[in-house]
């Protein structure tokens, strides 16, 4: 019974603890003999809490048993991304360049969430600094991939994905500024949840550029994502009773995101597609020129902001750090202060014709990347491929970003293809209905 514990959702745990079929302690212990048993451990965590987890659990069960539970998340494990604020646990964001970094309290999400009720496992690997959608990430570890033990699992949420993927976690909370929330569980044949920058709050969490910066969870459900977000803003959960695709309007975007697909993210994509239609939805087709234009400011906008936060202590000792990844930082050092002011006027009016272009729809769909996970050993030998195939698997989670709406990618049951639907800034709680009715629609495939 404890292995099935391993690959339940996290709202499924909850209801057992609730209905007294799971002791809190007992599922603790499970995921933390896990972890301890697991070989590739050592490549998802980056360092693990079994004494928090432990006291939490502990506290999770007298709740229970004195019918106090404080949600339906009381008392189930999850993993945090380690450029989240744990107090007296290291977190150093991936990078040799934060060795030893200990902070004093937690981040006000993780602090929500404990107060939820919520268990922490640990802390897991990300890319250095949270700045690629690869995940790779020689200076500390390079997570595993599900479905092809040579690849990249996805970043910069790598160990995030990867916990939840390998039974190590029963959700997990990363961080994305331009798709990390979204591309490791597209890889990794789960749900990730992008909420609107400001939705949760980022102080406590190792930034890269606030501007774009946002927390949010991932996992087996799309119920476990409208359950996490709750949990760390302090709300209700979205209520996904009776959700439906019916009369639903999507538009598929044409402009940019279709390019260049590899023949799986393609193939998947035209399914899950023809799925949505046959159970309700109308489909129609959307091409928007601010999208090539938008993404064409994104290194104007992204680079310089996050060189300005981290140049003096990069530059300090530069040569603890990844090369591909310093390369990517120092490219905003060429950027100049007119061209970035520029940049984004000019992103505030695409945002505006990108609002009005899509207000009728429920959501737009793309696919959540062109591309599979890349070869882990030839990104190491190949500084071409690395730019290459990191570009590509940020292209469609950028255009989220940029444009600052909430975002969610579902798996399609084809192996590291996921669709991803965007909706307009602030509209999650609908957003996370409409996933709900997607989610079995695409399972059944």
């Amino acid at each position: 019974m404890r292995a099935n514990w391993l690959t339940m959702t996290a709202g499924d745990l909850g209801r057992a603890i609730g209905a007294g079929q799971i002791h809190p302690v007992e599922l603790a212990e499970a995921f933390l003999d896990a972890i301890a048993a697991h070989p590739d451990t050592p490549r998802i965590y980056a360092r693990t809490t079994p004494e928090r987890a432990r006291d939490e659990a502990m506290a999770a069960a007298e709740r229970a048993k004195m019918g106090l539970r404080r949600g339906l998340l009381d008392g189930v494990p999850i993993s945090w991304k380690d450029n989240i604020d744990t107090a007296g646990v290291a977190t150093e964001a991936g990078s040799a360049l934060l060795a030893g970094r200990v902070p004093a309290a937690d981040a006000p999400v993780l602090r929500a969430a404990t107060f939820a009720g919520l268990v922490c496992l640990g802390k897991t690997h990300l890319s250095e600094l949270a700045f690629s959608g690869l995940g790779l990430n020689p200076v500390t570890a390079t997570p595993p991939n599900v479905n092809d033990p040579a690849a990249v699992p996805g970043g910069s949420s790598s160990g995030a994905a990867a916990s939840v993927a390998f039974g190590l976690a029963a959700a997990a909370i990363g961080t994305d500024t331009g798709g990390s929330i979204r591309i490791p569980p597209a890889w990794n044949d789960l749900v990730g949840f992008k909420p609107t920058r400001g939705r949760l709050p980022g102080a406590g969490v190792v930034p890269l550029a606030n501007s774009f910066d946002t927390v949010g969870p991932m996992g087996r459900s799309v119920e476990d994502c409208a359950l996490l977000l709750a949990a760390m803003g302090g709300g209700r959960p979205a209520d996904l009773r009776g959700a439906g695709l019916a009369g639903r309007r999507l538009l598929v975007l044409e402009t940019v995101a279709l390019d260049d697909l590899s023949p799986a993210p393609a193939q998947a994509f035209d399914a899950a597609v023809s799925c949505l239609t046959a159970a309700g939805a109308r489909v129609d087709r959307l091409r928007f020129p601010g999208v090539a234009e938008a993404l064409g400011l994104a290194a104007t906008l992204v680079a310089p902001e996050a060189y300005g936060l981290w140049q003096d202590t990069i530059e300090a000792a530069p040569d603890k750090m990844f090369p591909l990844i310093l390369d990517r930082f120092r490219t905003g050092a060429a950027i100049k202060a007119t061209d970035f002011v520029a940049a984004w006027r000019r992103l505030h009016v695409l945002r505006a014709q990108w609002a009005a272009a899509v207000a009728g729809a429920d959501a737009v769909i793309l696919p959540t990347t062109p591309n599979l996970p890349p070869d882990a050993a030839r990104l190491l030998r190949d500084a071409d491929y690395y730019t290459q195939e990191n570009a590509r698997a940020l292209r469609n989670t950028r255009i989220g970003n940029l444009f600052e709406g909430a975002a969610l990618t579902l798996p399609t049951g084809v192996a590291s293809c996921g669709i991803m639907f965007l909706t307009l800034p602030e509209a999650e709680e609908r957003l996370l209905r409409l996933g709900a009715a997607a989610e079995p629609v695409l399972r059944r495939g």
